[in-house]
């Protein structure tokens, strides 16, 4: 079965959507026009998004809310079941699933994933979260290991555990520290030959685990200097191994006629009407556990965890944000996701403003 993976094309900036899935999107707000992530916006999202040729939509892994007045997140579609439900309305866009190694066992993945990458033709993507929302784990009932390490020693057994069903076409035992199953096997396999991996992480032991699997790591970026030195980090750190590991990051994107539009459309959803109860809650777990911001980060960018969950901002006119995403592709950022306070009503005037001044730039191909 010929397949074709949108994520490995030669577009020199690849663009998709984040958490689409879950209530809110990436705005943490009151206002009442944001993200509703019932299924009708989703399918019309991924058809848009399918037809404007954008590569991929990405979704979080989230199984409690955040607070505050609107519960942040508290209301997500599952990210396997989303991702198959997408795949089967869209005809060229890669779909990824986000798995939380600590409460998804691999049989199950393997088997799942297989198994959309089949009716599918080959465009399941998987991004690989170790998880680090305690909340959750108090949810499910599982221990936060206390060592951010120990997250990681679980999650690289998982991924490879994984791999092996994916690849081994007779029945072997697994003994390892995490897991343990006799007699294993799992076909079908994935029609591609290789599935794209994303690794969502900000942390030391995130960027090693991307360095063994990932083909893209994903991670934030808070200016062009530190996505230029996060890029030399990440290929210099993959070329150690023998490895291509490309960086992707997330953007909150407010593209208006005019600047003076765009920025007070920022301030009234993301200052005014910004639900600061859920935004403090959300900066306190990231900081004590997911380790994927620094303190100083944390406390600079509480307005950009309002405007879009700490998302580059794309703020302006389509000139202006077109030229931001070429300073950004300048740096070495292989791609990024795009994030609106409405996702399937802001995203027609991005394609027909922005995409086009994109092509013009060199940094996509026209879609046919």
């Amino acid at each position: 079965m010929k397949t074709h993976a949108p994520m490995f094309n030669e577009n020199r900036l690849k663009l998709g959507t984040f958490s689409a899935n879950c209530s809110g999107g990436m705005a943490v707000t009151k206002v009442p026009e944001r993200w509703n992530n019932d299924w009708a916006n989703n399918l019309d999202l991924v058809k848009q998004c399918d037809d404007a040729g954008i590569e991929f939509m990405l979704p979080i892994a989230r199984w409690i809310g955040y607070g505050g007045e609107t519960d942040f997140h508290g209301n997500v579609l599952e990210t396997v079941t989303w991702a198959a439900g997408l795949a089967a309305h869209s005809q060229n866009i890669q779909v990824f699933a986000t798995v939380h190694t600590a409460f998804n066992h691999p049989i199950v993945v393997a088997k799942q994933l297989a198994t959309l990458d089949q009716f599918s033709n080959g465009r399941i993507g998987l991004n690989v979260v170790a998880g680090w929302n305690k909340p959750e784990y108090d949810a499910f009932g599982v221990d936060l290991p206390s060592d951010h390490s120990d997250r990681y020693a679980m999650a690289q057994e998982w991924f490879e555990y994984v791999q092996k069903l994916w690849s081994s076409d007779t029945a072997f035992d697994w003994e390892g520290n995490f897991y343990q199953g006799k007699g294993v096997y799992s076909l079908p396999h994935p029609v591609q030959p290789r599935m794209p991996i994303i690794n969502a992480a900000g942390s030391e032991e995130g960027r090693v685990f991307a360095m063994r699997n990932a083909d893209f790591l994903f991670t934030p970026v808070f200016d062009f200097d530190q996505a230029k030195a996060t890029v030399m980090d990440i290929t210099e750190r993959a070329a150690n191994v023998k490895r291509k590991v490309d960086v992707l990051t997330f953007c909150t994107v407010v593209c208006r006629p005019t600047q003076q539009e765009a920025d007070d459309y920022l301030h009234w959803y993301a200052d005014e009407q910004a639900d600061w109860g859920a935004v403090d809650n959300l900066m306190t777990l990231q900081g004590m556990h997911a380790q994927s911001f620094t303190p100083e980060a944390l406390a600079l960018y509480r307005d950009r965890m309002a405007a879009g969950h700490g998302g580059f901002p794309l703020i302006g006119t389509p000139d202006a944000i077109a030229d931001l995403l070429e300073k950004l592709s300048e740096t070495g950022i292989a791609g990024t996701t795009l994030a609106f306070l409405d996702y399937a009503k802001e995203f027609p005037y991005f394609r027909q403003e922005v995409l086009p001044r994109l092509v013009a730039k060199g940094l996509r191909q026209p879609v046919d």
